[in-house]
């Protein structure tokens, strides 16, 4: 029986299934082109290609399966939170009707709030809809990605500065991808599990801003600072840098819900939600190198 896999080919699909299949098991993914994961079909999975919204390419892929892993895509549209609520709707539907009795999906702290927080929003209704059609569904609560940061590039290469709206002493849990997916991985190979559960995926420690920004000094070997801006001066800065009106409005949203408390975790750090990889690993193996290329540009 094999495990489907929705999104193969970003920072937390590849590195699932790859451990999967190093762990010897099926795995089935699902991807519009072949090109782009043509490297985890070598490796052993099997391909269906198609979009995950629609309903024949569920079909294809569900029948037979263990279990499918979920993960919401941060797909660039207008409509984002209806469209991923929709979808997630309709392969809950199709898990339900071929019978998959196990989901693992990822989800989001500040989900159990759901509207008024951006493109988290979509996630509570996608954690209820699969609850519904499957007897055994864990939802994976991550925090904060450590990749994000990587949207400050500029700012550290050019500015030495960290712009956000967090007050200075908010700490807030910062996780990388990798740990997720290992956090995946292991969720989806482990049988003893029932029912349905929340589990929280929070990094190292939590941090604030100006601890960020502490330890980019060490890593980068340069000053960074934190700054922190109002809500609008944010969402000027993301549409002055190109970012279309409606994407720097779900942003805003979502830091609105951050500094109204709505997007706390649920899920209390505890050794089951604490993950291994720190920021100064992260920045020193990803954020630095392109840091060190905006610089030279």
């Amino acid at each position: 029986m094999s495990i489907v896999i929705n999104t193969p080919n970003g920072n937390i699909g590849r590195p699932l299934v790859q451990k999967l299949l190093k762990a010897g098991r099926q795995v089935t993914i699902i991807a519009r082109g072949p090109d782009k994961v043509a490297d985890l079909v070598k490796l052993g999975a099997k391909l269906v290609q198609g979009s995950i919204d629609e309903q024949a390419t569920l079909d294809a892929a569900l029948p037979g399966a263990e279990a499918l892993f979920w993960l919401t895509p941060s797909v660039p549209r207008p409509d984002f939170v209806e469209w991923a609520t929709a979808t997630g709707r309709m392969a809950a539907a199709r898990v339900k009707a071929h019978g998959v009795k196990r989901v693992v999906l990822i989800s989001s702290v500040g989900a159990q709030n759901g509207p008024g927080s951006g493109p988290v929003s979509a996630l509570k209704p996608v954690e209820e809809a699969f609850q519904a059609a499957a007897p055994n569904v864990t939802s994976l609560r991550a925090g904060f990605f450590m990749e994000n940061l990587l949207r400050d590039v500029q700012g550290l290469a050019k500015a030495g500065a960290l712009f956000g709206p967090n007050p200075e002493t908010k700490a807030f849990p910062m996780v990388a991808t990798v740990d997720i997916a290992a956090k995946a991985a292991e969720t989806l190979t482990d049988a003893s599990w029932t029912g349905h559960r929340y589990v929280g995926v929070h990094g190292p420690k939590d941090l604030t801003y100006p601890e960020v920004a502490s330890i980019l000094t060490q890593v980068l070997g340069q000053p960074v600072k934190y700054v922190r801006v109002g809500l609008e001066d944010l969402r000027n800065g993301m549409t002055g840098a190109g970012m279309p009106s409606w994407m720097a409005a779900t942003f805003v949203e979502m830091y609105g819900a951050v500094l109204d408390g709505r997007m706390e975790p649920a899920e209390p750090r505890s050794k089951e939600t604490t993950t291994p990889t720190t920021l100064a690993e992260f920045a020193s193996t990803v954020i630095k190198p392109v840091v060190e290329q905006a610089r030279a540009s």
